[in-house]
């Protein structure tokens, strides 16, 4: 299974990818816990890229999708669940983005994901702490990460699942969506 998880921020992303990555037997890759980590590990290039995540300003496409690759090279695996990718038509396009079986679209209304980011800042996540960042996210999603979704629409590999729903129906919603058979677990 190569599956994606998009969403707003706050939209369960986080959440049910562990828990479909545990499903499927497969790893789970964050995009942002990736990029959190390069931001505040890779040396030089590093500040700029804090500095891009501290204002909820999205990566260059170029660096989001090398980091995704590397990742999936490390892990060796067949499949997986990406955490946030692709987020922008040129990553969903990019000669070396990897190949996705489907994609799950976790929806939810602007103020459910404003709270939700909301409670995790309050929960000590540095980068859910700015409003202005949150709300410049939220913004990217709209202009940026719908058109995405669209393109997976046309291509019949999107599922969208009401992400307001407790976690536990929100994982069982995908895994009766999904266009595979579904593994014991």
């Amino acid at each position: 299974m190569r599956l994606a998880l998009l969403g707003k921020p706050g939209a369960g992303k986080g959440t049910q990818g562990v828990r479909l990555a545990r499903h499927f037997g497969v790893p789970l890759i964050s995009t942002g816990e990736l990029l959190r980590h390069r931001a505040y590990t890779d040396g030089a290039a590093a500040g700029e890229l804090a500095e891009l995540l501290a204002r909820g300003e999205l990566v260059p496409d170029d660096l989001v999708v090398s980091v995704v690759n590397e990742s999936l090279a490390a892990s060796g695996a067949g499949g997986y669940v990406i955490d946030g990718f692709p987020r922008t038509l040129s990553q969903a396009r990019h000669a070396a983005a990897p190949t996705l079986d489907a994609v799950v679209h976790l929806a939810v209304p602007d103020d459910v994901a404003l709270s939700r980011v909301a409670e995790r800042a309050g929960a000590g996540r540095a980068d859910d702490a700015r409003r202005d960042a949150t709300a410049r996210r939220l913004r990217s999603f709209h202009d940026d990460t719908e058109p995405v979704l669209e393109l997976y629409r046309r291509r019949g590999i999107l599922t969208t699942v009401d992400g307001t729903q407790p976690p536990e129906q929100v994982t069982e919603a995908i895994l009766q969506a999904l266009p595979v058979p579904r593994a014991s677990g």
